[in-house]
């Protein structure tokens, strides 16, 4: 099994920090600092963790909050010195964005000499929602850094839906303001920033569907291949959820003559095993088509409702006339992200994001 996330902030770590922090400043208590964010930390889970060591640099830091950055950025690794890394400096994070909202400049700054050894993605967004304009106009500035971290934070940062992260509500309102940091990394060398340019995009796709659909159409033309993987990428939702504008950004149009038939070959799928899909495909038009085919499983929740989770499945071009055949072995084992309820099940097959057949199945909890 794996090892839980909360474990990546433990006592060892809460003891490394104080080591450090003592090291950049005689006056910083240690002892002091351990006491405060070890007791009860082993019974709450990673971000609560993360809260407790952040209060506990906040009761031990000085009071002056251009000192207390001094200390930690003195703690960060310079060339070949060692220094806080990784989950270490969550809390450090955090304590920036609580301690450092009145000191705008100076706290923007040590985040992005802080995210090349951990990201500041959740730290800037507070900075973002209490002077949107102004944190902007500094992290506009970061898609032209040569650390391709801090180009990173521009686009990671500003996300409108950053999991596990505050919600940004004007953003996610209104995000045009965000789409020149987006559209200046769209040819990023990174593939780490890239990625992050595509989920914002995504992100955004929620709310303002037509909006990105029409940006994707604005920077396909003549795309490389890795602005068209990102762009894809970016429009994943709108795909799935058969927007037409984001069809037709794909070469995928409305599907004319085209029959489906979904036959389930395990019918009564025991918990662990695998559902068995057998599909038919069939072009009765006189054209050539392009067609993406998925299919939703509806799954049963607790009250007997059912919730649709489109799983992509693959793309073909239909010759006039044509036909062909796919098999698919979808498995129905535990996951961290749902829990499922015996009963029946519903299968849809969406042919460029139209219901094209649908067939039953009973699932069987062990």
């Amino acid at each position: 099994m794996a090892e839980p996330l909360k474990n990546l902030l433990h006592p060892g770590v809460v003891m490394e920090i104080a080591d450090r922090l003592s090291r950049c400043a005689p006056g910083f208590d240690p002892d002091r600092f351990v006491a405060s964010a070890g007791d009860g930390l082993e019974s709450l889970e990673l971000m609560q963790r993360s809260f407790k060591i952040r209060d506990a640099l906040v009761d031990s830091l000085p009071m002056d909050f251009p000192e207390a950055v001094s200390i930690l950025d003195a703690a960060l690794p310079n060339g070949n010195a060692p220094g806080l890394t990784g989950w270490t400096l969550l809390p450090a994070s955090q304590f920036v964005a609580v301690r450092g909202l009145g000191d705008f400049e100076l706290s923007l700054s040590f985040l992005r000499r802080l995210t090349p050894h951990f990201t500041g993605e959740f730290a800037i967004r507070p900075f973002i929602h209490q002077e949107q304009e102004r944190a902007l106009e500094t992290i506009r500035r970061w898609v032209e850094d040569a650390d391709h971290h801090v180009r990173r934070l521009a686009s990671e940062g500003t996300r409108p839906r950053l999991p596990w992260a505050m919600r940004l509500p004007r953003l996610v309102l209104d995000p045009r303001p965000i789409l020149p940091i987006l559209t200046a990394l769209l040819d990023d060398p990174e593939e780490y920033v890239r990625r992050s340019v595509a989920n914002s995009l995504n992100d955004i796709a929620k709310d303002h569907p037509d909006l990105v659909a029409d940006f994707v159409a604005a920077h396909i033309a003549g795309a490389s291949p890795k602005r068209l993987r990102l762009l894809r990428h970016a429009s994943r939702t709108l795909l799935k959820q058969g927007h037409r504008g984001a069809l037709a950004n794909f070469g995928f149009e409305p599907p004319l003559g085209v029959a489906a038939h979904l036959a389930i070959a395990t019918p009564t799928v025991r918990f662990g095993n695998d559902l068995v899909l057998g599909l038919t495909v069939r072009n009765a038009n006189g054209s050539r088509q392009r067609v993406m085919i998925d299919y939703a499983v509806h799954h049963r929740k607790a009250n007997g409702d059912t919730s649709p989770k489109v799983f992509k499945w693959t793309t073909a071009t239909l010759e006039p006339g044509g036909t062909f055949e796919l098999r698919k072995h979808h498995p129905m084992r535990p996951i961290t992200t749902r829990r499922y309820y015996g009963g029946a099940h519903l299968v849809v097959i969406l042919i460029n994001g139209q219901p094209a057949a649908q067939a039953d199945f009973e699932l069987v909890m062990a």
